[in-house]
């Protein structure tokens, strides 16, 4: 299913500990447009929690994570 999300804009976030993803995923969803998908990999385990939290928190909705070795795979789709 990835292959069919249109992405526009990834955020290599691979390094940062929490809750520094959540954040820099929170800093840039404007930077897409409503309806638009972030695409974000992070390292940090914590992320798993963190962004889908903050997702429904802000109405925003992750509508797929994947995980690759270490990478932990993101696709946020802005809603508002």
């Amino acid at each position: 299913m990835a292959e069919d999300i249109k992405v526009d804009l990834e955020l290599d976030l691979k390094g940062l500990l929490c809750p520094l993803p959540m954040v820099r995923v929170s800093q840039n969803i404007t930077k897409v447009p409503v309806g638009g998908v972030i695409k974000a990999i992070a390292t940090d385990p914590g992320s798993l929690a963190d962004i889908p939290s903050w997702a429904r928190t802000t109405g925003n909705e992750v509508i797929k994570t994947d995980r690759q070795d270490k990478d932990i795979i993101f696709y946020v789709k802005r809603v508002k």
